[in-house]
């Protein structure tokens, strides 16, 4: 069926879209206090968004279930690949977003803002986990002052499911309709929370190096490298006149291109 499915997407070739291209803008422009923490730091796109901030000499304070498995991640990494990331500005934090004990350790470093790149199996993590921890998460920023998140989604939540491709429409509604139910009430938590926040939908992730080319779209989505979506939220959580802040944007690299989860290992960075 995986294999049916990739050979029609190729048919359909690309769709018209409208695309605004989306320029860093950092170097240019205000920056904020920059100690930030990343929830989910072991993941594919938390890794890319730990390795960038440390790069940029932000610091940065991570809290994952399983600490041991931060490395240099593929896309941004290099030769460095898979190696430990070491850094003095760099503190991990071991335990789960939906304890109020173990984020507040994150916050008791004094983090200026935060990037919510949680994932994971629903089987493995539940079928509320992305809610529940964000919920966690927002009250602890309200607690300790924090103003500014980015929050990683994916398209096809909220209002942006027709910006999907046709088959991963499909897949939102059967085998995903439980990770997408948790994803949208997640995107309505921050929404409703009146904090500074970036809900950001990313097309479908890969873990390739950067393409430098980061496309805003009101179409459908394409393919994006999980490297230039944490550039996208690290300017989110770092710029103080980000342009997005209050809004949903979807991005993509290749705007207009169809798509399907794709759920290989190569996707995953595995040989």
């Amino acid at each position: 069926m995986k294999l049916t499915i990739l050979s029609l997407v190729a048919l359909l070739g690309s769709v018209s879209s409208f695309n605004t291209a989306f320029v860093s803008r950092r170097a240019s422009s205000t920056a904020l206090d920059a100690k930030i923490a990343v929830f989910g730091a072991s993941g594919l796109t938390g890794q890319e968004v730990v390795y960038q901030a440390l790069k940029n000499g932000d610091e940065v304070v991570g809290l994952t279930r399983n600490p041991q498995n931060l490395v240099t991640p593929k896309g941004s990494g290099g030769a460095s690949e898979g190696q430990p990331i070491k850094d003095d500005k760099l503190m991990m934090i071991g335990g789960s977003v939906t304890s109020k004990a173990d984020v507040d350790k994150v916050f008791a470093e004094g983090v200026d803002s935060c990037v919510i790149a949680l994932g994971g199996k629903t089987k493995d993590v539940g079928e509320t986990m992305l809610t529940d921890g964000t919920g966690v998460i927002l009250d602890a920023m309200k607690e300790n002052g924090v103003k500014r998140v980015a929050v990683i989604t994916s398209i096809g939540a909220g209002n942006s499911k027709d910006q999907a491709p046709f088959f991963f429409k499909v897949l939102m509604a059967t085998v995903m309709k439980n990770i997408f139910n948790d994803k949208n009430n997640q995107e309505e938590l921050v929404s409703k929370s009146g904090l500074e926040y970036c809900i950001v939908r990313p097309g479908g992730l890969t873990v390739e190096p950067p393409a430098g080319v980061i496309n805003v779209i009101d179409g459908e989505a394409g393919s994006i490298p999980r490297a230039d979506v944490a550039q996208f939220c690290l300017d989110a959580v770092t710029v103080e006149d980000f342009p997005y802040i209050g809004k949903t944007p979807c991005i993509s690299s290749t705007g207009g291109t169809s798509w399907v989860k794709d759920r290989s290992g190569k996707a995953r960075g595995e040989m």
